[in-house]
């Protein structure tokens, strides 16, 4: 249960996620308001998660990066987070990266420890690139390019974050790790999707076209 039952909006940016949204939403932690941002969906994605109790805005836009900056400039609450769509982490796993914001921490962000098979070389290796990059480059310790993560919502728009694709992770990595921002990383449950393809890890092309997004904002 969340201390503060009015204070942490968890963003679900998600498109034709149907058959997985409701679980999600139904798993997240007590306390922890829930918006789930439909990008452009041709499924019953937007229902699904009303019923299982989310509030839902649309962004017609097509992108990661431009479903959560709609989530986040809707949230409201001075802490934000954000988390897949497809089951494939755990929405308990976000308590402590909330913890870590109330604490002190100005980002909080998850590193995979995945299940056996659940995360595709190819994604795999793109990740640990783009992290070891990271690292060399601005100094940052991660392992991960955040995909769960927590922060204040007002210092996260302050940022400036520009990437409307599947760079957005990478990008509010980079301009934290100028910010001088204190960022913690804790490891995450990573398991297979309860439903579907990823739109990204689900084909080395998917994760090459990420790849080059990561990249880009990285620069």
């Amino acid at each position: 249960m969340a201390e503060n039952p009015t204070d942490v909006t968890v963003i679900i940016p998600c498109r034709n996620e149907s058959r997985s949204i409701g679980a999600v939403v139904s798993a997240v932690p007590g306390g922890f308001g829930v918006l789930v941002v439909d990008n452009g969906s041709t499924d019953r994605t937007d229902a699904a998660a009303r019923d299982a109790g989310a509030r839902v805005v649309t962004e017609p836009e097509p992108g990661y990066g431009a479903a959560v900056h709609t989530g986040i400039v809707a949230a409201g609450t001075p802490i934000v987070c954000t988390i897949d769509g497809d089951g494939s982490f755990d929405p308990a796993d976000l308590t402590a990266l909330v913890g870590a914001v109330r604490r002190g921490a100005d980002l909080a962000v998850g590193r995979r420890r995945p299940a056996p098979g659940a995360w595709p070389w190819h994604a795999r290796a793109g990740s640990a690139l783009i992290a070891r990059s990271l690292r060399r480059r601005y100094g940052i310790d991660v392992h991960d390019i955040a995909p769960l993560r927590a922060a204040r919502r007002d210092e996260l728009l302050q940022l400036g974050i520009r990437d409307r694709r599947s760079g957005y992770p990478v990008e509010l990595l980079t301009r934290a790790a100028r910010a001088r921002w204190d960022v913690r990383e804790f490891d995450i449950a990573y398991g297979a999707r309860t439903a579907g393809r990823s739109k990204v890890s689900g084909s080395v092309r998917g994760s090459a076209i990420a790849a080059a997004d990561f990249l880009r904002s990285a620069l």
